[in-house]
């Protein structure tokens, strides 16, 4: 379930989360450990349609989160600019989040597809050493990781 946004003022469209999810370098995937405390942690990711990729090490916390917990929340923040209008202080910002559920990608060409766009985004100037890249055993030590989103919604505060 999810909750209202209470400032209904300052809530965008989906269409508008969606370009702040595209544009947005790095965000951060929130897990649940297995007492049930919070985890946030730093990833790089793309949205490709409704799917948000990013790929993650073969062990370690973020895993066996996920293994025992798929529910998951991205955290993107797009532009932010500080401002201070008299006696008042302010962030112009823009924020999306998105919730959904994981699964690792077993389609090996899913996975390649995955890969190339991550790298596409990342690494736009090297695209030619792509199928080297892929060829090698660095496939061998991560998963890639799918990210259906069901719920996404978006938050900002902008210039009048």
């Amino acid at each position: 379930m999810h909750r209202e946004m209470r400032r209904k003022d300052r809530e965008i469209t989906r269409e508008e989360a969606v370009e702040i999810l595209k544009k947005a370098e790095y965000g951060i995937l929130s897990t649940l450990n297995s007492d049930n405390t919070p985890y946030g942690i730093p990833i790089n990711f793309i949205l490709e349609n409704n799917t948000i990729y990013f790929h993650i090490a073969k062990e370690g916390q973020k895993l066996d989160n996920m293994l025992a917990n798929p529910s998951v929340t991205l955290t993107v923040v797009g532009q932010t600019e500080p401002v201070a209008e008299g006696n008042s202080y302010s962030t112009y910002f823009e924020s999306a989040i998105a919730f959904g559920k994981v699964n690792i990608v077993d389609d090996p060409t899913e996975i390649k597809n995955a890969l190339y766009i991550l790298t596409k985004k990342y690494f736009p100037d090297n695209m030619d050493t792509f199928e080297a890249s892929i060829a090698g055993n660095s496939l061998s030590r991560v998963y890639i990781i799918a990210m259906n989103i069901e719920h996404l919604s978006g938050k900002a505060k902008k210039k009048m």
